[in-house]
């Protein structure tokens, strides 16, 4: 859904949006389960930067629900979230506060994004949402015992018969030692 600049200057855009899976491209990872649905309001905000430069932004305020599987990190198995929350951010044309020299920023300024060309699209906003929403480490379960880093069999379902014997020599010196520390 586009959201443009034209349609602000009228009335604020009321929106409630079901996007399919296959509509945002989450990447390779990130698999969507059925519908996401999304519901807020678009308004458009006048800043005024010095007496003659007035700077059009978008204020975007949503919530959103959808269900996601993203790969275990250790068996690579999908596991599923259900991911909901909502935001409120300020978008701003590209470029408007480019310039000056390189400062820190506030806590307020990361909810600052940057639109081009007069119009915002949803689904980008969605889906930097989303992926921030997932966990940064998903486990299938707390005692996953991932792959065999030999034959990459899934330990949690099948054994497997390679060596447990270090692969460099070179650990082999520790070995020893581990063992005599046990006896």
């Amino acid at each position: 859904m586009l959201i443009t600049l034209l349609q602000l200057e009228k009335e604020p855009l009321l929106f409630e949006e079901s996007v399919a899976p296959g509509m945002i491209d989450f990447g390779v990872e990130v698999e969507q389960k059925g519908a996401m649905t999304a519901e807020g309001r678009a308004d458009l905000i006048e800043e005024h930067h010095g007496p003659k430069q007035i700077v059009s932004d978008i204020r975007l305020r949503a919530k959103y629900e959808g269900h996601f599987a993203v790969p275990c990190a250790r068996c690579l198995e999908p596991v599923e979230h259900t991911v909901k929350g909502d935001f409120d951010l300020i978008f701003r044309p590209l470029g408007v506060d480019g310039g000056g020299s390189e400062h820190s920023i506030t806590d307020a300024e990361t909810e600052i994004g940057y639109y081009q060309k007069d119009s915002l699209l949803l689904e980008d906003v969605l889906r930097e949402q989303v992926l921030l929403s997932l966990p940064a480490k998903t486990l299938c379960r707390e005692d996953c015992k991932g792959l065999c880093p030999h034959c990459g069999r899934n330990l949690n379902s099948e054994s497997c018969a390679c060596s447990t014997a270090p692969a460099d020599p070179r650990w082999s010196a520790l070995q020893d030692l581990s063992s005599r520390l046990k006896s």
